[in-house]
C-alpha cells in the first residue's frame, strides 16, 4: 500500500512540474496555443495531452517488473536442463524437462516450441507455442531435475531426501557413504550438501543402476556449468559392489555419516557400522513397514551399537488459494460492513451496487478487497517411504 501511494505521489508531482513548465515556456515565447520546439498541440487538446502524460508518467505493471539483466544473470544455452510449464486457471496442465538442443523442437498437444527461439533469453520467460499457447520456460533446479530425470529404480523423493540430510547433519567437507545409487538422486543431494571439500561414496550392487546413476550425476553437472560459469564438485565415487561382502571397499575408511536405500539394509549393517564416526548417524530408506520390522529385529540380534531414534514418514498435503471469481469472469469483493446508517435504504441499495460495480471491473483491485478461496489440492502425494534414523553409540 506504501509502494502503490508513493508511485502516485511521485507520478501527481511529476505531472504538476511539467505542466508549469509548459505554462511558463509559452508565456515567455508569446504564443499561449503553440509549445516551444517543432510539436505543436491545439489548446483544445490540453486536457486530452494531460491525461496521456498521466499515462506516460506511470508505468504499466509488466514494464515495472522487467528490468535489465541483472549482476550474475545468465542467458539460457544450448546444453542446459528446461522445465516447460503450462498454466491454465492456475494449476499445472502440462510440464515437461528437456535439454537444449540446436535444431530441435519441443513438441507438445498445444503447439511446439524451436529450441533455437528458447536460447538466449531469460529464464523465466513466456514463449508462445506455434497454436499460440503461452508456455513458461525456466531452468530446471536440483528439486525438477530429480523428479523428471530418467529412472532405472524409484527415486528418493526430494521432500525425504531433505529429512534424510537433515538427520544425518551434513555438512561441507563430510565423508558420506551412500549404498542403493538407484537413479543417482540421493547422490546428487548429498554432493551438493559436502560441497568442493567433501566426499560421497555410492555403492550399487547392479550394472544399469550405476550407469544410469553415473549418467544423470554427469548430466546434472554439465547444465550446471553451463548455467553458473564453474564446475560443480565431481566428489561423488560410484562403485559396483555389495557391501554385504565388500569390506575391503572400506578399508581405511571413516564416514560421518551413512545413507542406506536396500531391500534388506539389515544385512550390511555390520559392515558399514564399524566404519561410522562414533555419535554419527545412519538413515534408512525404506518403502514398507514390514522392512522397518525387519530391520529392528536384526540390529536386536546383531547387537549392534545404534540406538534408533526415531521412525517417521513424511506427508506433504497441497493447497489451492485462490481469488473468488464470479461466473462472468470478474472478482468477487467484499461486502463493506455498515457502521452508520445516514441514508435511506434507496441510497445505499444504489451506493453498495456502484461499488461493487467499480470494485470487479476494476483490473488491479485494492489490496484486502478480494476475498480468497483456499482448500486441500485434489491430487495428493501418497506414502512414499519410512525414514529410520540410527546413531551409533559407544557401548
Amino acid at each position: 500500500m506504501q509502494l502503490r501511494e508513493q508511485n502516485q505521489q511521485e507520478a501527481e508531482e511529476g505531472t504538476n512540474t511539467q505542466v508549469s513548465v509548459t505554462h511558463g515556456t509559452q508565456e515567455e515565447n508569446g504564443h499561449p496555443e503553440t509549445l516551444t520546439g517543432d510539436e505543436t498541440t491545439p489548446k483544445e487538446a490540453e486536457s486530452d495531452d494531460h491525461h496521456a502524460s498521466d499515462a506516460v508518467m506511470e508505468p504499466s505493471t509488466s514494464e515495472r517488473w522487467i528490468s535489465a539483466t541483472l549482476p550474475g544473470e545468465s542467458l539460457l544455452s544450448f546444453g542446459e536442463m528446461i522445465i516447460a510449464e503450462y498454466y491454465k486457471k492456475g494449476q499445472v496442465e502440462f510440464k515437461k524437462m528437456f535439454q537444449l538442443q540446436k535444431g530441435t523442437r519441443l513438441q507438445s498437444s498445444w503447439g511446439f516450441i524451436w529450441h533455437d527461439n528458447i536460447v538466449s533469453k531469460p529464464s523465466g520467460q513466456v514463449l508462445k507455442t506455434s497454436l499460440g499457447v503461452p508456455i513458461l520456460i525456466r531452468r530446471a533446479s536440483l528439486e525438477d531435475y530429480v523428479l523428471y530425470m530418467k529412472r532405472a529404480p524409484a527415486i528418493a523423493y526430494p521432500k525425504d531426501a531433505g529429512i534424510m540430510l537433515m538427520m544425518m547433519d551434513v555438512t561441507e567437507g563430510d565423508c558420506v557413504l551412500e549404498s542403493g545409487s538407484g537413479s543417482g538422486g540421493m547422490s546428487l543431494f548429498l554432493s551438493r550438501a559436502v560441497g568442493s571439500k567433501g566426499r560421497v561414496l555410492s555403492v550399487e550392487v547392479r550394472e544399469d543402476h550405476l550407469k544410469r546413476a553415473m549418467l544423470n550425476y554427469q548430466r546434472w553437472r554439465t547444465s550446471w556449468s553451463l548455467q553458473r560459469g564453474e564446475e560443480w564438485p565431481d566428489n561423488v565415487q560410484f562403485h559396483k559392489a555389495d557391501l554385504s561382502t565388500a569390506s575391503s571397499l572400506l578399508a581405511g575408511q571413516g564416514f560421518n555419516a551413512i545413507a542406506l536405500d536396500l531391500v534388506n539394509p539389515h544385512l550390511v549393517l555390520h559392515t558399514v557400522i564399524p566404519h561410522l564416526h562414533p555419535g554419527g548417524v545412519c538413515a534408512v530408506y525404506l518403502a514398507n513397514i514390514t522392512q522397518v520390522v525387519d530391520l529392528l529385529d536384526g540390529i536386536r540380534c546383531l547387537a549392534l551399537p545404534l540406538l534408533c531414534e526415531c521412525i517417521l514418514e513424511v506427508p506433504i498435503r497441497h493447497w489451492l488459494v485462490a481469488p473468488a471469481l464470479q461466473k462472468n469472469g470478474q472478482y468477487c469483493t467484499r461486502k463493506p460492513a455498515v457502521l452508520v446508517e445516514d441514508h435511506s435504504e434507496e441510497e445505499e441499495e444504489t451506493e453498495d451496487q456502484t461499488d461493487k460495480e467499480e470494485l470487479t471491473t476494476d483490473e488491479h483491485p485494492a489490496f484486502g478487497i478480494i476475498p480468497y478461496i483456499a482448500r486441500p489440492h485434489p491430487v495428493q502425494f501418497s506414502h512414499t517411504a519410512f525414514l529410520v534414523k540410527l546413531r551409533k553409540r559407544v557401548q
